[in-house]
C-alpha cells in the first residue's frame, strides 16, 4: 500500500526516528515536515498537550492534504508542580535547547533527595484527517530526575530520567526497549489501532 501515506508533524529527526520504527508494522509511508518546506513554523499556543497536539495536526493536514499526526509531550516533576509540563522543549527559553533545558532542571532540583524527584514523560498523539476527523490518544511512562546526566541516546531530558525497574535513564536504554516503555511508546501503540483502521493496513506481527 505505497499509496498510504502519512505525516508525522516533527522536524526532530530523533522523534522521527522514534516514530518510524514505532510505527513499522503498518505498510505505510512515512514522511515528516521536511517533505513539506512550505508549511512554517506552528504556533503551539495550547494549555495543555492534547490542545497543541491538535493545533500541529490540524495545520499539517490543511497545508499537506493527507493524514498527519502530531504528539505534543513533556516532563513533569511533581517538585515543581508539573512544570516543565507543555513547555519542556522551550523550558530555559528560545530557541529550544536541550542542553540548557537539563541545566535549568537541575539548577530548580539542587538539594531535593531522589525520593521527592518523582516525575513522570506524558505523550498526546492526534492524528486528524482531510475530511475533519480527528482522534487523541494518551501515553506516560513513571520515572525520578537523577542529579546528572547519564547515557548517550535519545534527546531532550532522556538523560536525566531514571527508570527504575530498568535501573537506567531513558538515554542508556536500548531503543526497542525504549519504545515498549515511554510514554510516545505507549501512545503509538493505541495510535496504531486507529491507524490500522483508518488505512485498512495490514499489520505485520513481529515474533
Amino acid at each position: 500500500m505505497s499509496q498510504n501515506k502519512l505525516v508525522i508533524a516533527t522536524r526532530n529527526i530523533g522523534k522521527l526516528n522514534e516514530f518510524k520504527k514505532l510505527l513499522n508494522p503498518l505498510n505505510i509511508e512515512v514522511l515528516s515536515l521536511a517533505d513539506f518546506p512550505q508549511i512554517g513554523e506552528i504556533n503551539e499556543n495550547g494549555e495543555t498537550f492534547e490542545e497543541n497536539a491538535l493545533i500541529k495536526a490540524r495545520e499539517v493536514t490543511k497545508n499537506a492534504g493527507i493524514i498527519s499526526l502530531a504528539d505534543d509531550s513533556g516532563l513533569e516533576v511533581d517538585y515543581l508542580q508539573g512544570l516543565p509540563g507543555v513547555i519542556s522543549a522551550r523550558f530555559a527559553g528560545e530557541p529550544s535547547d536541550d542542553q540548557k533545558n537539563n541545566q535549568k532542571l537541575l539548577k530548580l532540583l539542587t538539594g531535593v533527595p531522589l525520593d521527592k524527584r518523582t516525575a513522570r514523560f506524558k505523550c498526546v498523539i492526534a492524528i486528524v484527517k482531510p475530511d475533519g476527523s480527528e482522534f487523541t490518544v494518551e501515553g506516560s511512562c513513571e520515572g525520578f530526575i537523577l542529579e546528572e546526566e547519564k547515557g548517550s541516546s535519545g534527546f531532550g531530558y532522556d538523560p536525566l530520567f531514571y527508570v527504575p525497574e530498568y535501573a537506567k535513564t531513558f538515554a542508556q536504554l536500548e531503543l526497542e526497549v525504549k519504545n515498549k516503555i515511554s510514554h510516545r511508546g505507549k501512545a503509538t501503540q493505541k495510535a496504531i489501532k486507529i491507524l490500522t483502521k483508518i488505512f485498512n493496513a495490514e499489520v505485520v506481527h513481529s515474533s
